[in-house]
């Protein structure tokens, strides 16, 4: 019995649907959200609660990877998250200060910025905070108490964005520092032991000491329900209006239904009661904004840091 070839036809119907049908549907393998931060951060946390929930949406394995670099260069962190394929097994947790200017600190990987955000979900509860037995209990009372007497700035570095914000809003409303260092750690110990008089740091780390310090402003655009006595910096200083936060980013190739997936199970770990409990613990805001809300909250810093920057020159 003769057979009979396929015809040019069928072969070329054959050959253009087999790459669909050989196609898995997202995801078909384990996934990595990269937090470039130390296990036991805030960011850390929040994200292993969003990678669990990946894992028990979709049933593959997802970890959170810890990389170093925090909030300051070289960011290896988001180089690690750039060298990977365009395909969502492998998403960034980065912080704010990666779009702000990643791409101006000369890093071949980050430049041109090769992300774009799904959203942001976790802000930095960052505030300025004082020795309560010091005579001031606002920024202005600061500055006014600085011309007369040596304040000490304490910070976790000179070039993270708190710091750089702080001293942008001493240079703004008069305040005078007698010298600033970096610490490893600051927290209630700090304060009470004279080593500093005033320093940036993250409201949960002096919730022990809340009752016995001054909460002076709260970094970006909204107040703390853990001090809602405390002005944002925001109210004080618009222009100064720079928010410290973490957010899930995958690189521009990436197809929208992948990202359209990672989205959905952000959102839903967001909402969750595990991730909301913990901002009412912790003083963070836990919020998803969308990729929208994202990018615009990513020109405000970018304004701000600009601002900042000219006012540090």
């Amino acid at each position: 019995m003769k057979i009979k070839s396929l015809g040019v036809p069928a072969v070329a119907a054959a050959t253009a649907i087999a790459p669909f049908a050989a196609q898995a549907e997202y995801p078909e393998k384990p996934a990595s959200f990269v937090v470039p931060w130390p296990p036991g951060d805030l960011a850390d946390i929040t994200t292993r609660i969003i990678a669990d929930e990946f894992q028990a949406t979709y049933g593959v394995a997802s970890a959170v990877l810890n990389k170093p670099g925090g909030g300051g260069g070289p960011f290896p962190g988001a180089v690690y998250v750039a060298q990977q394929p365009a395909d969502g097994y492998t998403v960034g947790a980065l912080v704010n200060a990666i779009p702000a200017f990643g791409d101006q600190i000369g890093i071949p990987q980050l430049n041109p910025n090769p992300f774009e955000p799904l959203g942001i979900y976790l802000t930095y509860p960052f505030v300025i905070a004082a020795r309560g037995d010091l005579p001031f209990s606002s920024i202005d009372e600061l500055a006014a108490y600085s011309q007369e007497n040596p304040v000490v700035f304490g910070h976790f570095g000179a070039q993270l964005l708190p710091t750089r914000a702080a001293f942008a809003l001493a240079e703004t409303t008069g305040i005078e520092f007698a010298s600033n260092a970096a610490f490893d750690a600051l927290d209630c110990n700090t304060l009470a032991s004279g080593d500093v008089d005033v320093m940036t740091v993250t409201v949960q780390t002096i919730l022990p000491c809340i009752d016995d310090v001054q909460v002076l402003a709260t970094f970006g655009d909204t107040r703390l329900p853990l001090a809602p006595d405390a002005p944002a910096v925001s109210e004080l200083v618009p222009d100064l209006n720079l928010s410290l936060w973490n957010g899930l980013f995958v690189l521009k190739d990436t197809p929208q239904d992948v990202r359209d997936k990672i989205t959905e199970v952000a959102r839903r770990a967001v909402e969750s009661e595990r991730m909301q409990t913990i901002a009412a613990q912790t003083g963070a805001l836990i919020d998803w904004m969308t990729r929208e809300e994202a990018e615009a909250q990513i020109a405000s810093d970018k304004a701000a840091l600009a601002r900042i920057n000219e006012l540090l020159q």
